[in-house]
């Protein structure tokens, strides 16, 4: 099998062609959407025949750009992550921890959250007709109108910092790990459950011999989900308190100046970091899975 045939094989090549096209379809989309602005400035300077290929040149290297070209996030990214240093407010490594540190206490929140739930849910007919629907409610409640409260409510009862933006990750996080988990932990068979009747199993007995290690794979893919949400969650913290350090506040003080190139290259950063998460999941479910002699 020659070398291409087993990249075509395997998620190299394909990845690799899907990223190309974006890129392709992004700077086409770049130069579609500056070139107005850069005709209109030589408008302005008077200047008139300009070739098509400086026309391109100049509408990819604008300041103030619609839609940056991919080379100008990438650039901003270098400069912002390695000609920076890590302790400067300047520095995309240091915003994307103060973000990193949210997400991840709003995740633990949410995951421990989300996990109790299901298991009373599982265990309690009464919490399964009365709190299910109260957990599917909460979320068709806009966040953007929500996070707001949360911080004020909070701030009112002397609790500011890293914690309530965090509960606004712990909102969205606990959602799909109680889903999760609630279907994970009603997965075993009757059959299965029987048999640990039969043995005169606890409940607890039953809950750790036979639901979790069932609800086990259910949790992680619940957990990727969560993660990721709960990153956004900590952006959108990050956005009503008017921060001053994070992705979130990176966002907000592009918008404020017009810079849509530090607004993407914190978008890039922020989509970089939720997939290292994830990634990091994945790694920790194939880990457990395979100990306990179970297929990832």
């Amino acid at each position: 099998m020659s070398p291409l045939s087993r990249l075509a094989a395997g998620t190299t090549l394909p990845v690799v062609t899907v990223v190309i096209a974006i890129i392709a379809i992004w700077y086409v989309a770049a130069v579609a959407l500056n070139a107005p602005f850069q005709r209109d400035t030589y408008e302005r300077a008077k200047q008139t025949d300009v070739p098509f290929s400086q026309l391109l040149s100049d509408t990819l290297v604008q300041k103030r750009p619609v839609l940056p070209a991919p080379h100008q996030v990438a650039t901003e990214i270098w400069q912002t992550t390695v000609e920076k240093k890590i302790t400067s407010k300047r520095s995309l490594v240091f915003h994307a921890w103060i973000t990193l540190s949210t997400t991840l206490l709003g995740f633990l929140i949410g995951t421990s959250l989300g996990v109790l739930i299901a298991v009373g849910i599982v265990h309690s007919g009464v919490l399964d007709k009365s709190l299910m629907p109260w957990v599917i409610a909460s979320q068709t409640i806009p966040i953007l109108a929500i996070a707001p409260m949360i911080i004020v409510v909070l701030n009112a009862v002397g609790i500011s910092g890293l914690l309530p933006k965090a509960m606004i990750s712990t909102y969205l996080a606990f959602f799909p790990v109680t889903v999760g988990m609630v279907k994970g932990l009603r997965s075993p068979e009757i059959i299965h459950l029987d048999l640990m009747h039969t043995y005169s199993a606890s409940r607890l007995e039953t809950f750790f011999k036979l639901r979790l290690p069932y609800a086990l794979p259910f949790l992680f893919t619940s957990m990727k989900i969560g993660i990721a949400a709960s990153l956004v969650g900590a952006i959108i913290g990050e956005l009503p308190t008017g921060a001053v350090a994070g992705l979130g506040a990176r966002l907000l003080a592009g918008s404020y100046y017009g810079q849509t190139v530090q607004i993407w290259s914190a978008l890039i950063m922020a989509s970089v970091l939720a997939g290292c998460l994830v990634g990091m999941i994945g790694l920790i479910e194939k880990n457990v899975l395979k100990r306990m002699g179970m297929a990832a």
